[in-house]
């Protein structure tokens, strides 16, 4: 039966349904946050209980994740008690106890940096910052990049990070958390607007700066370059702190901060110690401070680029519980190559017949082993010639050739209609394998945040060193699959192009 309601109490009714319904949506995108500052000692079991008590009151607050300070695992007053009480991130007891208290309170915390123990630096430690999931679980690690060195003779002012701390090699992507994707940084990283700026670009939406600041510099600049951090970036800004006399030595600024994308300061912790404050952020805030002031659509990548030179995603091994590090395994007779099989020497690898889909009399073009997108092959001269220098004209004319016609089979293959088409002509260009090759790789809008990254990722895909992780290696059998059909492929263009 139809009911004949009046247009305008219909009306009304509609109207309270959205409003409830854009209030239970608001209400699913706010997040509770709490930056915490404490004042950190060389008693590392103190801390800790400071740590546990902060955790236990803020997830009665149903914050989602805490960020705590630098140094919240002890701050000593000489080179030798720092040394002798960092810990290894794995096995060390006090990051296995911000573990459990992650999972007994279903939260998210952001530590550190702690002092890390490595025993790739044995005369020294690591400023690292740690992102531990509500399940207890290590989900990223970041090493601070820029160490503080201050010397001030004429004022008897000699503060040297490095005497006693590694610097880290690498930016890290953002973090997916419950409460936005978080950038990681470490306290004076935050003078750098290069860093921040880069972990923007890679899509970071809220940034961290744990910091233990000095009271003269963080008078002088703490909430100046936080602000100026979040307003350039368009990001949430937290940056947790120290607070107070360490030991007779140093004192730390205090006046824990989160910042929204406006610049605004949405909590300050003062000089209190211990505490947390606690803000609700949400991503509609970032989206319309990004709507209505669009700098990143402004950016004039034309004249100027800013991208990370190295980007790490994944945790370095000496994070990981089954850390190993990769050996550097190419396509040769250890990897079950058939000895039998007729191969091509490529510098120093060998690679089967099989894995080749295109030769011609001086050239010759091949699947890849590591790939910096899918599609990415290799084209090379027949003859082991290093340099582009090295080839005769008869084969650089040949080579060149192959390129346009691997290029025009790559896209046709991948539905691209661009192509990264790249030469890394010398160990300083980026060169790994002494034999001139060519990378080919199709292109699709979106398929890299920054165009430009794409070079990062090719020269970090096939490098072995410890703390760099590569690409990981294809099954030999993906690879001649994919031979195979190239090679069918290739059959079909150049018949096509025969009868156009």
């Amino acid at each position: 039966m139809m009911l004949n309601w009046p247009l305008k109490l219909l009306t009304s009714v509609s109207r309270i349904h959205f409003i409830r319904q854009c209030s239970i949506r608001n209400m699913a995108s706010v997040k509770r946050v709490a930056v915490c500052q404490m004042t950190s000692v060389a008693d590392k079991a103190a801390n800790l209980e400071v740590v546990s008590n902060l955790v236990s009151q803020a997830a009665k607050d149903n914050v989602q994740m805490l960020f705590f300070p630098e140094a919240c695992d002890y701050i000593c007053d000489n080179k030798n008690d720092t040394l002798s009480q960092a810990e290894s991130i794995i096995e060390g007891p006090t990051v296995a106890s911000y573990r459990d208290l992650a999972a007994k309170h279903k939260v998210w915390l952001s530590m550190g940096g702690i002092h890390e123990l490595d025993e790739a630096y044995p005369s020294k430690v690591c400023n690292t910052h740690i992102i531990i999931d509500d399940k207890g679980n290590i989900v990223q690690t970041y090493r601070k990049l820029h160490l503080f060195d201050v010397e001030i003779p004429e004022r008897n002012i000699r503060l040297k990070e490095s005497d006693f701390c590694q610097p880290g090699d690498h930016i890290v992507a953002p973090v997916e958390t419950p409460v936005g994707k978080v950038g990681l940084s470490i306290c004076y990283d935050m003078r750098f607007p290069e860093l921040s700026t880069s972990l923007s670009i890679v899509t970071a939406e809220i940034l961290t700066y744990p910091s233990a600041f000095t009271q003269a510099t963080g008078a002088a600049h703490w909430h100046v370059l936080l602000r100026a951090r979040a307003i350039e970036n368009q990001c949430y800004v937290i940056a947790a702190a120290q607070v107070g006399a360490h030991n007779p030595k140093r004192k730390s600024y205090g006046h824990a901060l989160i910042v929204d994308p406006w610049g605004e300061v949405l909590a300050d912790c003062g000089e209190s110690a211990p505490c947390y404050k606690v803000a609700e952020i949400s991503d509609e805030r970032i989206k319309s401070v990004r709507k209505n002031m669009p700098v990143f659509q402004h950016r004039r990548r034309n004249i100027y680029s800013l991208y990370c030179l190295s980007l790490r995603k994944d945790l370095l091994p000496a994070h990981q519980k089954s850390a190993a590090v990769e050996p550097c395994s190419r396509i040769s007779s250890d990897a079950g190559v058939n000895p039998d099989e007729p191969y091509y020497n490529f510098g120093h690898v060998i690679v089967p017949e099989s894995c080749v889909f295109f030769k011609s009399k001086l050239t010759y073009a091949f699947v890849n082993l590591r790939c910096v997108l899918p599609g990415h092959v290799l084209v090379a001269p027949i003859r082991m010639a290093e340099r582009n220098r090295d080839m005769t004209e008869d084969e650089a004319q040949d080579f060149y050739k192959t390129i346009r016609l691997v290029q025009r089979l790559m896209e046709k293959v991948h539905s691209a209609d661009s192509c990264t088409v790249t030469i890394q002509d010398g160990r300083d260009a980026g060169q790994t394998v002494k034999h001139l090759h060519c990378h080919i790789m199709p292109r699709k809008k979106g398929d890299f945040i920054e165009n430009d990254l794409i070079y990062l990722e090719l020269a970090k895909h096939d490098q072995f060193k410890k703390g760099h992780p590569s690409k990981p290696p294809r099954t030999r059998e993906e690879m001649i699959t994919e031979a195979t059909h190239l090679r069918l492929e290739l059959q079909n263009l150049l018949a096509e192009e025969k009868n156009s």
